[in-house]
């Protein structure tokens, strides 16, 4: 039906109708750059395996639909380039866009652009949340240690005094407020199961209205390394997949999709936990990765270190009901102000406050104090745990060290990672303990620096 060339360099040197026109309206010249998307690939893999190929390629011209059988085979002069043959050329005009094709295109929109993606049951109560934007990392850890509750208890919904969860329709669009974060942000509720929407729960996106701007120092960012690792290049790519795991896990275990045996709920259960022991574990190696790197900083500011506090016992009230461990935190009542990163801190306090609520016995205290020393503030986290020998305290913040237990949940890093951290803002991790004593984590920060 129609011929046409290209050079070396993949470029359409001349083309006959209707081709040499379909060019035109995809916005490309003769000769020129080959501006029809899937006839541009199909060369380019001519060229590069100097094999005769063949394919339908479909177009959009601006007014219709184009599909065509193009067969491209390879120039065997020195010139290179290929020969271009076209065949059963059909067009079609544009279907009118439903509705649904409307929505769904809006929803792949807000799932691209969105900084935080959680799965929630048919309550609106989270399963699992993802995020990588720094402003969200409270909001994201909260979210964690909230599972089984509402997303919107942790949410300010602009506008909205109404008991929450509203029904999914009413949030859907809802623009929120976040703490920790000066951007406004839109919900996205996507309702999953059939035919009734949201029978099977929810995805959620949480789409900013800008960008976040970086007002980190430029030596605040580790080297970046040419070879490959866990951190920037493994855990991006593990996180979506294991995420998806545990939500569908959880979706069985819960019994979302239908009624469903006891023994296949608790099998469910065993994914879900080793889905977030796996996810657990990404990320501490990604975290090794960052505070071994040549040039690790953090990026201080002037903090409470009593509200880190307090937001650290906050977002571990859930896990520590499970054990009815009584979490006792300092006053408001004098600011402790110190410098540093306050993400930091926060991901500090978290650790050695996770770690005494999984040693301590049910039913006691764990006691998180504030002192003030001529160098800074200094946090104290107390349990009423085993305790640790001389021995044990020698190399609790090894790498890799978990004191001889297994079947707990760590990965023997976060300690490690912690004193890394808190020595790079100039400060220190501690412990002092004894056998049958307890233990007592002891996090000092540098003073507030004079304004």
């Amino acid at each position: 039906m129609a011929r046409a060339s290209t050079d070396a360099d993949n470029r359409l040197l001349q083309a006959q109708e209707p081709l040499a026109t379909l060019q035109e309206r995809c916005g490309g010249t003769l000769p020129g750059e080959i501006a029809i998307p899937e006839l541009r690939e199909l060369v380019a893999k001519v060229q590069e395996s100097q094999l005769r190929l063949a394919r339908t390629v479909t177009a959009f011209d601006g007014e219709e639909i184009i599909t065509a059988w193009i067969e491209a085979a390879p120039n065997a002069k020195k010139d290179g380039g290929c020969f271009i043959g076209v065949a059963n050329w059909q067009s079609e005009p544009v279907p009118e866009e439903t509705d649904t094709s409307q929505l769904n295109r809006k929803r792949d929109v807000d799932q691209s652009a969105a900084e935080l993606t959680a799965r929630l049951d048919t309550k609106q109560c989270v399963l699992t949340v993802e995020s990588e934007a720094r402003d969200l990392a409270d909001l994201t850890a909260r979210m964690r240690e909230a599972r089984g509750h509402p997303w919107t208890d942790l949410i300010a919904i602009k506008g909205n005094s109404h008991q929450q969860p509203l029904h999914w329709r009413l949030l859907d669009g809802a623009e929120c407020e976040i703490e920790g974060s000066d951007r406004i942000w839109t919900a996205s509720l996507v309702p999953l199961g059939r035919p009734d929407p949201g029978s099977g729960g929810f995805d959620l996106y949480l789409v900013p209205n800008r960008p976040l701007v970086d007002r980190r120092k430029a030596g605040s960012r580790p080297a970046q390394s040419t070879m490959h690792s866990i951190g920037r290049d493994l855990s991006p790519v593990l996180r979506q997949p294991i995420a998806r795991i545990i939500a569908n896990a959880e979706t069985i275990r819960s019994k979302m999709a239908g009624p469903l045996a006891e023994e296949y709920s608790n099998y469910a259960a065993d994914i879900a936990a080793a889905g977030q022991h796996l996810m657990g574990l990404i990320e501490d190696l990604s975290d090794l990765e960052v505070v071994e790197s040549e040039g690790f900083s953090t990026a201080p500011d002037h903090i409470d270190a009593g509200d880190v506090a307090r937001r650290a016992v906050g977002i571990l009230a859930v896990r520590a009901q499970e054990k009815n461990i009584q979490l006792q935190v300092p006053s408001a009542a004098e600011p402790k102000l110190a410098t540093a990163e306050f993400r930091r801190v926060l991901q500090i306090l978290l650790n050695i406050i996770t770690n005494a609520i999984r040693y301590s016995p049910d039913g006691s205290p764990v006691d998180i104090a504030i002192d003030e020393t001529k160098f800074g503030p200094r946090i104290i986290v107390s349990d009423m745990g085993p305790g640790l020998s001389d021995e044990q305290q020698a190399v609790i913040f090894e790498k890799f060290e978990r004191l001889g237990r297994t079947g707990d949940g760590g990965s023997g890093l976060g300690l490690y990672i912690s004193r890394r951290i808190a020595r790079a803002m100039g400060g220190d991790l501690t412990v002092k303990s004894a056998p049958g004593k307890g233990a007592r984590f002891v996090l000092d920060l540098p003073a507030a620096e004079a304004a």
